[in-house]
């Protein structure tokens, strides 16, 4: 509410001045297209062909995975050689793979030192936080489940039973085969 009682003017609330309207139009309804029947009946009988001929003959997808490489790009023959570098271009490519190598060191190295700052930081906080009080101190160092919400149940790191014998269970084979 405004100063004077009136509701103030914000993008919520639009005043009653910037609503649009229009007069009404003396306008009859659009008359409809007088439509053959013939054409109309020709159109749905080209619709149901369609329909019997998509129904007729389903399309057979060929899994990717199934897909097998010509035996003729198997050959050994079709190796393609190592093109033939100038001297130039050799030293070229070995300073560039140099410089990219220096520029991955340097990288790594200002990582590594943002880490050990940060792990060095948070030593000192609970450090800090130990001096002030024990139990907020503990309660810091307890692991958060909600921040990275992950249960993990995995095989159990002891060693097989000697004694144990696995059972023999059936296998049926039901590869699909395709064919071209």
């Amino acid at each position: 509410m405004g100063v004077d009682g009136h509701v103030s003017q914000g993008p919520w609330f639009a005043s009653v001045l910037t609503l649009k309207t229009s007069a009404p139009l003396r306008a009859e309804p659009k008359k409809k297209k007088k439509v053959d029947p013939r054409r109309e009946q020709m159109v749905r009988e080209r619709l149901k062909k369609k329909l019997k001929k998509l129904e007729r003959v389903p399309p057979e997808l060929i899994p990717i995975e199934d897909f097998t490489t010509p035996a003729k790009y198997m050959d050994e023959t079709r190796v393609r050689g190592a093109p033939q570098l100038t001297f130039e271009e050799s030293e070229r490519r070995a300073l560039l793979l140099k410089e990219w190598s220096r520029y991955k060191q340097t990288q790594h190295r200002a990582e590594m030192e943002a880490v050990g700052l940060a792990v060095e930081a948070q030593r000192e906080a609970l450090e800090e936080l130990r001096l002030e009080s024990e139990e907020l101190y503990q309660a810091a160092l307890r692991p958060d489940p909600l921040l990275f919400p992950f249960n993990h149940q995995g095989p159990s790191y002891t060693p097989p039973k000697a004694q144990y014998e696995a059972p023999e269970g059936k296998y049926n084979n039901i590869t699909k085969v395709y064919t071209q």
